[in-house]
């Protein structure tokens, strides 16, 4: 079917709500829906979101916050995790960046996915005459432009696409074309983006994808498995638990966060050829699974914040285009992308859910036989150049 344009600022065209079923279009056998409205009440009035249900796996993509997906959930498993903040998504009019000496990002911080970037990704720092604030602003920046595609051939996947553009006069002026697609009865979604630089110079681009899970995938003795080449502690905080590293403790109020980077090894060529990396319960009776391309997103960020159940307690699988360390020593180790005008960086990321053993048992079998193939990875047991700063600090 044609694109169904739902916003598009530059021909003043607004659809506050709109819905379509499976039954609509005729297709038997799928039970598929979308819709979009705007919420109303507390820091999020204003939000506009698309509520996708694919008849297996919903969830909600927030074009207000440049694109990013709030929540979901699967075969009865919530998909996200239970943030400090209540009445979320938080509209980005809410939002000063520049509070609590530059993190006043984290006021609006309750996503499933969030993506940091397009600037910068990591903390506040100052770069090149540019002050940045945390994980930048593409987050808090609305989409533009918002569309809804169905495909009129099976399986009809159903495709929701934002357009935000991060710029300004005397700055660089990038484009987000985000791409959410999922099929009937799936219990995969894959996020396909392309960033475009639309300026006449050059221009720095950083982005991460901050996968945001809590309970039930996060519990204590949860584990973290992956085809690794290395991974690195940021900091010295990380460096005392290295040994566990893929383990996960239980909610313990006071604790601090740890963060690990990582280096991935692609798929074997009879896989599906891509970095993979799940997170799964204690007993392996279920799990999430992320795949992605380590040449377009070749830096992995595990970030695990384990402390009490009312303060956060989540974890974050984090591919990206780099390590989320002030701008300044990552453009010194050649990980800010410099893309020329009318150049594109694309990058993928496909979610799976993992509801039975048996889907958690094959990832399991897929990280050993690349292991097996490629060997496992490098611990090293404190921050070492080029990952971070060997003085453990960003």
């Amino acid at each position: 079917m044609p694109t169904i344009t739902l916003v598009d600022a530059s021909r003043d065209i607004w659809v506050d709500t709109w819905s379509m079923k499976a039954d609509s279009r005729g297709h038997d056998g799928s039970l598929w829906s979308i819709h979009k409205r705007v919420l109303r009440g507390g820091r999020r009035d204003g939000v506009e979101i698309v509520e996708v249900d694919n008849g297996a796996l919903s969830f909600v993509v927030v074009p207000s916050r440049g694109m990013g997906l709030w929540r979901g959930s699967y075969a009865g498993l919530r998909l996200g995790w239970d943030a400090p903040i209540i009445d979320g998504p938080v509209h980005p009019k809410f939002i000063s960046s520049l509070e609590r000496g530059g993190i006043g990002w984290l006021e609006g911080f309750d996503e499933w996915m969030v993506r940091c970037g397009l600037e910068s990704n990591g903390p506040p720092c100052s770069d090149e005459g540019r002050t940045h604030t945390l994980h930048g602003r593409i987050a808090n920046t609305p989409a533009w432009y918002l569309a809804v595609e169905i495909d009129e051939n099976p399986p009809h996947a159903l495709t929701v696409t934002g357009m935000v553009d991060e710029a300004s006069l005397f700055g660089s002026r990038l484009r987000l074309c985000s791409k959410v697609i999922t099929t009937p009865g799936s219990n995969r979604l894959t996020v396909i983006d392309e960033v475009e630089n639309l300026g006449d110079v050059a221009s720095g681009v950083q982005l991460l994808y901050h996968w945001n899970f809590g309970p039930p995938f996060l519990g204590p003795g949860s584990r973290f498995v992956s085809a690794a080449r290395f991974v690195c502690p940021r900091d010295a905080e990380a460096s005392v638990d290295i040994e566990k590293f893929d383990v996960f403790a239980p909610p313990t109020p006071g604790k601090r966060e740890q963060v690990y980077y990582f280096g991935f090894h692609q798929g074997l060529p009879d896989s599906e050829r891509r970095a993979v990396a799940m997170l799964c319960d204690e007993l392996g009776e279920r799990g999430v699974a992320l795949r992605f391309s380590s040449d377009e997103l070749p830096a992995f960020t595990l970030w695990k914040n384990c402390g009490g159940v009312n303060d956060g307690y989540v974890t974050g699988l984090e591919p990206a285009t780099n390590y989320p360390n002030a701008r300044p020593f990552e453009r010194a180790q050649g990980r800010v992308v410099a893309l020329s005008p009318r150049a594109r960086l694309r990058a993928e990321t496909t979610l799976e859910v993992l509801a039975e053993k048996d889907g958690v048992r094959r990832v399991e079998a897929e990280v050993a036989a690349i292991a097996a193939s490629r060997g496992g990875p490098t611990v090293h047991s404190r921050p070492i150049e080029p990952f971070a700063p060997e003085s453990g600090t960003s």
